[in-house]
């Protein structure tokens, strides 16, 4: 694409088309863009539409379509094709730093993000200048130029906060802080005072504490790996800083907003945690300035008010308390039973309250509600922090802290019993109190794993908890039937079995409220209850106890979907599957009605598929349906079939990607279902699925050669006769992922079943160039993976055509080839094959090769025999060889950077290990030994097989095969 006027404006007619809320417009005009970004210049078309365009949405857009190309494509992925030309790239960090420092705020932060993904793949090394050319606008004085730099570099730096140590790592760490630690100070210290000169200006104030919020972004960044020398030798500078903003307040920078946290807000709140962050990690360097610290923030917290807009920075400050009162030599700081009491009366129990907002979230935006307090995702929370700050004080001061809270407990639930209906926030208060005194340890997977055993949580239950969840309406009281659902959920390895089924038609009957919160958390709390594990790793719920209880919980499962704001529940969902697979054969009665309403779901949900996990536990609950029906009763499989696969051929003629390779795994399981030969459905799919461009998206790639390997167990003879002409299509499917490290185990997968399945006259005049491709990418780009999944296809190719077979192709391509495979491949590198079965075809193959091959007894190839016997030995004998040269690298399957829907696997699709030698061979040492006594017998005097069997070390019960 030229940098021309037309093509700008055929771009921006795209662009605008993009936004427009009809998908026949709107879907067409991606796919345009999808076709063009490869290229060239069209990135630059973007920058350059985003600095001219008159139209301020056009500008937006643009600037967002290039973060998300640069979030796609800039990567760079070793055996895969440079998605953007070497001049756009260079052009590209020439001109966005300049652009995007003089764009506006808006603009701004999309390629400040882009600058950042750039940076994570170029800086340092490929762009050494962006550091220097950032620091120097710290002198333009220009705040909005400042801020655009202090921006991209939090975006870029932030990532120090996760990463894992490393030597490159901290050399990247050191070049930033050897250019960038002193101008951050010194900007720091000039903004502090400008703030002073500009104490009476509104304007220039937000312009500063902008900036401000930023610097100490990049302050806690900058030392989260580790105390860096520079900031240990400024803390005075830093810390004096830090406290005197912690306790400034001007009434300029107050906001009328009670939801919306003001620049004051969020400031205090990054210190708390930059305190914080000291505190935990550097507490020996940071003792002199905590006193100050605590006692700021103890005053922040009793003066903070209860509005909305505080919630982050109170959050904040509680977090850097509990951060304090779990270290042992700031133990002294709370032994006082008065400071103690102060802590639970004024901190913790007033940000445990349930407030009007939290009341509103529950009831108008309760997905955000149950994300924050079902998911973990509440770190930001008032009583999430209160809650933290329970646990840091029972650390040390279990006793005292768990009787102060029993009697704030007590009186709140008299307060309760007093008038339900008006107080029933005092019991919310007294369970949240409750399950943050009782809770010392906890996991999202098993719930609390380790508890205050000061606390009776069997008595509370039955006391408090199940007289709620008894009451004859489930749609009274909501927020307490969803503490009480909770509490169940949480404490549910606490709670005696015989309370769990009395609470399991409980739950199923909250299932109908109408309350979102309420009726998903039942779903939840029922999916948890069914994955608790028993004795002898069983379930701890039987599927003989649910029996009185299948039809009214499928039943109330399915109806909750219909419920106002639960159509794609994905907790409904994932209970929906995790009954399935509890129940089994006890749905197959409700399967007819069950099988129709996932499917209109299907159907629905594929025309904008927007909710990943619900989706994905969809999909594992059509499996489930599948698995179960068809276990019973095989013949099953077609009315499957025939539910499916009028919606799987909308969703392939859509191209609905994110569905795509689901569809193929639950197609796999059909196909591998069927006992006898391919239905003719099958087959006329067949040739669409050896389309180039569906290898493209990573994510089809794995189901996709499972949906192949079935059509080769299943219908090989078919294709043979009736697809011959598919066969180099098939061929070339294994070539493309043969060529790359990513998905080179797939090829050899998909070549594993052609060798095995496929009659041998229809791959004959093929089998040559196989071999040829196989040593063109050993001799280019040789891995550990490549040479253990290139074991196992010889040994396979052995033991279906014979050693003899493998000899003669081996010295068709080279004379001496064969010699050399055993002398440089199969006899150093055998002890690095993994897996029971890939050890098998092995040593079977081996076997072969050392009974079956004339050519191993007669020529120059008889001195490796002793070698290779040598290596099966030790493919039997020997711990697993996994060692991986040094600087090997192999690129994660599921880290393939690109737009395309990644692969996710369908758990209840899952493929049953297949073994291709194991109806030849069960044993593969007797195999041995049976095979040396044969070919002894064949070659009198030329074997001593005592001595070898001493060798290979085969044990006692192979004797007597052989004598």
């Amino acid at each position: 694409m030229e940098l021309s006027d037309a093509n700008l404006q055929t771009l921006t007619e795209y662009l605008k088309k993009t936004l427009d809320p009809d998908p026949a417009i709107r879907r067409p005009a991606e796919k345009f863009l999808e076709t063009v970004e490869g290229s060239q210049n069209y990135p630059l078309l973007l920058l350059t539409l985003l600095e001219k365009s008159q139209e301020n949405v056009i500008k937006v857009c643009a600037s967002v379509t290039f973060k998300n190309y640069i979030k796609r494509n800039w990567r760079i992925v070793e055996d895969e094709p440079n998605k953007i030309f070497e001049s756009d790239r260079i052009a590209i960090k020439a001109n966005i730093v300049p652009l995007m420092l003089s764009s506006p705020e808006q603009i701004q932060k999309q390629l400040s993000d882009a600058i950042s993904i750039i940076g994570r793949e170029d800086f340092p090394q490929k762009w050494p200048d962006l550091l220097t050319e950032m620091v120097n606008r710290f002198q333009s004085g220009d705040f909005h130029v400042i801020n655009g730099v202090l921006r991209t570099a939090h975006s870029l730096f932030k990532r120090y906060r996760h990463e894992f140590k490393s030597n490159e790592l901290w050399t990247e760490i050191k070049l930033v802080l050897d250019a960038f630690a002193l101008p951050l100070t010194n900007l720091f210290k000039a903004t502090i005072d400008l703030c002073s000169t500009h104490a009476n200006d509104a304007s220039a104030l937000k312009v500063l504490f902008s900036s401000l919020i930023l610097i100490a972004k990049l302050f806690y960044s900058l030392n989260f790996q580790d105390l860096p020398e520079f900031f240990e030798d400024n803390m005075e500078t830093w810390m004096t800083n830090f406290h005197s903003l912690l306790t400034l307040d001007n009434k300029l920078l107050q906001t009328d907003d009670e939801e919306e946290a003001g620049l004051l807000e969020l400031l205090k709140s990054q210190i708390c945690d930059n305190a914080a962050l000291y505190a935990q990690k550097y507490d020996e360097e940071f003792q002199p300035y905590l006193p100050r610290f605590v006692t700021a923030i103890w005053n922040l917290l009793v003066t903070t008010g209860q509005e909305v807009k505080y919630d982050l920075l109170v959050s904040n400050a509680i977090q850097f308390l509990a951060s304090v009162c779990e270290r042992p030599h700031y133990k002294h700081l709370f032994e006082d039973q008065n400071t103690l009491t102060s802590i639970c009366e004024k901190v913790i129990v007033p940000n445990m309250e349930f407030r009007a907002a939290d009341e509103e979230a529950f009831e108008d935006n309760s997905e955000e509600y149950i994300r924050r307090d079902l998911e973990g995702s509440d770190i930001d929370t008032r009583r999430r922090a209160a809650c933290d700050l329970v646990r840091g004080l029972c650390k040390f001061f279990e006793g005292p802290v768990t009787g102060i809270f029993s009697g704030y407990v007590n009186s709140m639930l008299q307060e309760y019993a007093k008038n339900p209906s008006v107080n029933w926030k005092h019991k919310d208060a007294a369970i949240y109190l409750v399950t943050s005194l009782a809770s010392k340890a906890q996991t999202q997977k098993h719930g609390i794993t380790q508890a205050n055993e000061l606390v009776n949580l069997t008595e509370f239950f039955v006391n408090h908890i199940q007289p709620d969840l008894k009451s004859a309406s489930v749609n009274e009281f909501p927020v307490l039937k969803a503490d009480g659902i909770k509490y169940i959920m949480i404490f549910r390895n606490q709670v005696p079995k015989e309370q769990l089924l009395l609470s399991i038609p409980l739950l199923i009957n909250h299932l109908q409220a109408e309350s979102i919160v309420v009726h998903t958390y039942a779903a939840h709390a029922l999916e948890r209850l069914f994955t608790m594990r028993g004795t002898n790793n069983t379930t701890l719920i039987t599927a003989a106890e649910m029996a009185p209880f299948v039809e009214v919980l499928l039943t109330n499962l399915f109806k909750a979907l219909t419920l106002p704001g639960s159509s794609e529940n994905e907790y409904i969902m994932k209970a929906i599957m995790r009954s399935f697979s509890l129940l089994q054969e006890s749905i197959i009665p409700y399967i007819p009605s069950v099988i129709t309403q996932l499917t209109q779901k299907l159907l629905a949900v594929s025309k904008n598929p927007s909710k990943p996990h619900f989706n994905h536990y969809m999909f594992e609950s059509i499996c489930l349906s599948i698995r179960i029906t068809c276990k019973a009763n095989p013949d099953a499989v077609g009315s499957f079939e025939e539910a499916l696969f009028m919606v799987f051929t909308e969703i392939l003629q859509n191209d609905v990607q994110e569905f795509i390779p689901y569809v193929f795994q639950v197609m796999s399981l059909l196909l591998e279902m069927h006992k006898n030969e391919i239905p003719s459905s099958y087959m006329a799919l067949f040739p669409h699925l050896l389309q180039p461009v569906l290898w493209e998206r990573t994510g089809n790639i794995p189901p996709l050669v499972r949906l192949l390997q079935a059509y080769l167990e299943r219908g090989a003879n078919t294709i043979a006769s009736a697809a011959a002409d598919k066969i180099p299509g098939l061929l070339g499917v294994f070539q493309k992922l043969i060529a790359s490290k990513a998905n080179d185990h797939q090829g050899f997968y998909l070549l594993n079943s052609i060798i095995e399945h496929m009659p041998p006259e229809s791959v004959d005049q093929y089998r040559k160039q196989i071999f040829i491709l196989l040593f063109q990418r050993l001799q280019n780009s040789k891995t550990t993976k490549f040479i253990k999944s290139f074991l196992v296809f010889i040994n396979l190719y052995c033991v279906k055509y014979g050693a003899l077979a493998l000899q003669e192709i081996f010295d068709s391509i080279q004379p001496k080839m064969f010699g050399m495979v055993l002398e440089k491949i199969i006899i150093p590198e055998i002890q690095k094959v993994s897996g029971q079965v890939e050890k098998k075809i092995c040593a079977v193959g081996i076997t072969k090769i050392l009974t079956e091959c004339p050519p191993m007894m007669d020529t120059e190839y008889t001195k490796l025999w002793t070698p290779l016997l040598q290596a099966l030995i030790g493919l039997f004998e020997l711990p697993e060889d996994d060692t991986i040269p040094d600087e090997e690298h192999f690129i994660d399957i599921e880290d393939t950077p690109g737009y395309q829907t990644a692969f996710s696997q369908l758990a209840f699709a899952g493929k049953k290990e297949h073994d291709p030698v194991g109806q030849m061979v069960n044993n593969p040492r007797i195999h041995l030994a049976q095979s040396l006594h044969k070919l002894s017998t064949a070659c009198p005097g030329r074997l001593d097989e005592y001595e070898f069997l001493q060798k290979a070390h085969i044990g006692n019960s192979c004797w007597q095969w052989i004598f």
